[in-house]
């Protein structure tokens, strides 16, 4: 599990834009957050918070990404049916999640399944995790995580 003043390893994921980053080394600071599913209610509220104050973050001169395990084909639909301004990652295989460490075990209703934890992750140029954000809860995160990356 990785966290504050942890080196990120050199981890390079494809995003919805055509571009990739590689988490280890991302040039310029990077909010990556981490999201259980697509189109459900709090992972679009807190894809519309972030899309919303897109041009704050690219004023601050940081990078937003979001990433759950849905295959890019169900993260193009839900760009475009929300008109999301955030590029999307997918990690259908895992790797950059359970390096992460937000791949974890859930329970609800007395079951318990696998899924990924709400995260957030602000990592500087060099690629060292300056803050993380763990269990986050969606109402006002976006604006918390925005004044963290203008503070630097």
């Amino acid at each position: 599990m990785l966290g504050d003043g942890n080196k990120v390893p050199a981890l390079v994921v494809p995003l919805s834009d055509g571009t990739t980053v590689n988490l280890g080394a991302p040039g310029r600071p990077l909010v990556l957050y981490f999201y259980p599913k697509d189109d459900t209610s709090g992972c679009t509220k807190e894809a519309q918070d972030f899309t919303e104050l897109a041009d704050d973050f690219t004023k601050a001169g940081v990078k937003v990404v979001g990433l759950s395990r849905d295959p890019m084909k169900k993260h193009d639909k839900f760009i475009a049916k929300y008109d999301l301004k955030v590029p999307l990652a997918s990690d259908e295989d895992g790797r950059v999640s359970d390096t992460f460490g937000t791949w974890v075990e859930k329970s609800m209703y007395g079951r318990k399944y696998m899924g990924m934890e709400r995260a957030t992750y602000l990592i500087a140029a060099d690629g060292r995790i300056v803050k993380s954000w763990r269990k986050v809860k969606v109402p006002g995160h976006a604006a918390e995580v925005l004044k963290a990356a203008i503070a630097g």
